[in-house]
Formats: C-alpha cells, structure tokens, sequence
C-alpha cells in the first residue's frame, strides 16, 4: 500500500466511502503527484459534507499534516480552497495546528467567515488526529471558518482563548453566516 492509500485508508476507517476530486488551475504541478481532494457526502453518523485533503503530507518528514473542513451543504468551491492551501503549504507556507490561512474570500457568499483556523479533530479525537505510517507520523487537522475579529483575537490572546469562546457559546461551526464571538 502506498503513501496516499494509507492516508485513504485512515479517512475511510473514520468517514466511510468518499469521491476523490482534484483542481486543475493554478500551479498544481507543484503538489505531489497524487495530490487530491476527498469528498465525503453526509451519512448515518454526520449529517455534513466533508471535504480533505489526501497527499499534501507527502512532501516533507517534517511537518506532515493534512486538513480538512466540514460543510452544511456541497460546496465543491472548497476543492479549489484547500487545494489552494496545500499549495501555500507544500511550498513552504509550512502551516500547522493554530495557524490561521486567508480564503481571499467568504467561505459562502455572503458571509463574513473568510479565514480558516487550524486546529485539533475535535469531532474525531486524538485517535484520529495523529497516524503513524512505516516512516512518519501524519497529524489530520480540521480547518475551521472564522472571522478576521476572531483571528484577531487569537493573534492578541492566543489559540486557546479563542477556542475558548468557541466552547462558551457552543459554536455552530457549520454556520456559514454565524457571528463573530469576539468583536
């Protein structure tokens, strides 16, 4: 089994059957080879799409993680989204657990969440959040929408005084049109 089948395998042990999908503007050439997108339709045990990314690890010993997002409805404009980010990470953005990326846009339409924050699996745990294949350890990130207030936040207060907020008002992280918890 390759590298990009163990990561398959990993996701499909936790979220079933996916499509695989991959962008094709852009730079691509620059991700690995089999570099793609997974996309994991709403099921029995989550009633949401999932999108991740598969391959993205693959680049380097060092910081190998792979992320994904979860949507209330398909939204294949996050194919082109976390390609984008692999991107940024492959050639050297090198983004890790609380860092925050820039969409260059609202996530929906519309909506004021145009950044991401990197954070734990919280859905899925720590089980889930670090894989070891025959050479490295690959840590499975979630990417979450958040305001440019709540990145604010977390740059003058820290990661986790922010996801302390989160957890004060449990936030519906599938609300594209949620409010900031910080102003």
């Amino acid at each position: 089994m390759n590298y990009s089948q163990k990561i398959r395998k990993h996701y499909h042990e936790f979220w079933g059957e996916f499509t695989e999908h991959k962008f094709f503007k852009g730079p691509i050439k620059e991700l690995p080879v089999d570099f793609k997108i997974l996309k994991f339709s709403p099921g029995s045990k989550r009633n949401m799409w999932t999108y991740a990314t598969c391959g993205m690890s693959n680049h380097s010993d060092v910081n190998a993680i792979e992320i994904h997002m979860f949507s209330p409805f398909e939204h294949d404009f996050l194919i082109e989204l976390l390609t984008i980010i692999a991107h940024y990470h492959v050639t050297g953005g090198n983004l890790g657990l609380g860092h925050t990326v820039n969409f260059g846009c609202p996530w929906y339409q519309d909506s004021s969440l145009e950044y991401g924050l990197i954070s734990l699996p919280y859905l899925d745990g720590p089980i889930f959040e670090k894989y070891q294949t025959d050479s490295k350890i690959i840590q499975f990130l979630w990417l979450i929408p958040i305001t440019i207030h709540e990145v604010n936040y977390k740059k003058q207060k820290g990661l986790e005084a922010l996801e302390q907020k989160f957890d004060e008002i449990s936030l519906n992280y599938l609300d594209p049109y949620r409010k900031s918890v910080v102003e």
